[in-house]
């Protein structure tokens, strides 16, 4: 389940900025995050610049630890983490942008998610819309377990 707009489709605006980074992780587009989660006009892009800087502070937060091991081993920059046979080019990046991006769109739905399509207000979305943020937050934690390089359970068996 996605984000719940009202109204009929809005063009998204030209977000021509980037947020940038802290030099290690990579700036963040707007307009990427918009097409990769599919939102459309009515989400503004104050509040997507508040939610990618949100989400990046979060994000960065928990890698902090995973930064300075990558930096203490000679790495610069997330591009330049040495990858496993299996892993694509931009492995580390894509995995990074996938945990800012569920991250922020998890952030959205919370604010966005008791309008329904109708255009009514729906004080019944309440449980929906947490599932779909809490979704969105499983989401963000697989992608950075996956850069770290941990496995998704954090259950044992007794």
């Amino acid at each position: 389940m996605s984000l719940i707009a009202t109204g009929a489709i809005v063009d998204p605006p030209a977000d021509a900025i980037s947020i940038q980074n802290n030099g290690f992780w990579p700036d963040l587009v707007p307009a990427s995050f918009r097409e990769a989660r599919r939102l459309d006009g009515t989400v503004t892009p104050g509040r997507i610049e508040f939610a990618l800087d949100a989400a990046l502070r979060d994000v960065n937060r928990q890698l902090a630890a995973y930064q300075a091991e990558q930096v203490a081993s000679g790495v610069s920059a997330a591009a330049d983490i040495p990858r496993e046979d299996w892993q694509v080019a931009g492995h580390h990046q894509d995995l990074y942008r996938q945990a800012i991006y569920a991250t922020a769109h998890a952030w959205l739905i919370e604010q966005y998610g008791d309008v329904a399509a109708t255009g009514t207000r729906n004080d019944n979305a309440g449980e929906a819309k947490l599932l779909t943020a809490d979704d969105c937050r499983r989401d963000a934690r697989w992608a950075i377990s996956e850069l770290l390089g941990e496995g998704h359970v954090i259950a044992e068996l007794i």
